[in-house]
């Protein structure tokens, strides 16, 4: 096995600080990304799509859940596997509380192209509580590029859609997939991927952090166990 070199404690610092340097251009460099993110323009969704979740049918409208944005976790899960992915499972096991979201008005939810009745049985399996709709029947998951045609097979890939909801209507702001998944499972990370961000007054560009009627992001953080949602 290849271990790190074993230093002093005075040279194991001198590299730890040259190594800080460049983590917090890291950290301005993601902060301009994101903001760049959040400076995309968006499409408006006209197609009726219809899904099946716990309470029956639901629109997409539905899946906001009355909030004004909305991330779906496209999971892997075929009309004809028996079980979902085993790495979009572990994707769904780190995803804590989802209050914390709820209280920036953003809602998380699952999305796969298997039947609900198969669905159902898998998530309790796991003991998620992660809400999750199936798309059987609709192209939702080839309109938003989740499931691909290659050499006239369908195949699934995991990805992630953020959309924002303006009254009635519906907007598609961002999408991510495969790679584009690596370090998200906080609520700051899914936040990261919406137009209106973590809603904290230092983002760019000025003017969503204020955009649900609500104070600063960070001023909403409450223990989970204390948010009336």
């Amino acid at each position: 096995m290849s271990l790190p070199e074993i230093v002093s404690r005075e040279q194991w610092r001198a590299a730890r600080e040259e190594l800080l340097v460049k983590e917090k251009a890291a950290t301005r460099a993601r902060d301009a990304l994101n903001a760049e993110r959040r400076r995309l323009p968006m499409v408006e969704i006209e197609e009726e799509y219809v899904f099946e979740g716990g309470d029956g049918k639901a629109t997409l409208l539905d899946l906001f859940e009355g909030r004004h944005q909305l991330v779906v976790y496209h999971f892997m899960f075929a009309p004809e596997w028996d079980a979902g992915c085993r790495s979009c499972s572990g994707f769904l096991d780190q995803i804590g509380h989802l209050t914390h979201l709820k209280a920036r008005g953003t809602t998380l939810v699952a999305v796969s192209r298997a039947p609900y009745p198969k669905i159902l049985p898998f998530k309790a399996r796991m003991g998620w509580t992660v809400p999750w709709y199936s798309s059987y029947g609709s192209d939702f998951n080839h309109a938003f590029e989740a499931t691909l045609e290659h050499e006239g097979e369908l195949v699934e890939r995991p990805g992630v859609s953020c959309f924002l909801r303006d009254r009635e209507r519906v907007f598609h702001t961002y999408s991510t997939y495969e790679r584009g998944l690596d370090g998200l499972g906080s609520t700051t990370s899914f936040l990261d991927l919406t137009a209106l961000g973590r809603q904290e007054e230092w983002e760019e560009p000025k003017g969503r952090a204020s955009a649900l009627g609500a104070p600063a992001g960070s001023e909403r953080i409450r223990y989970h166990d204390e948010y009336e949602d």
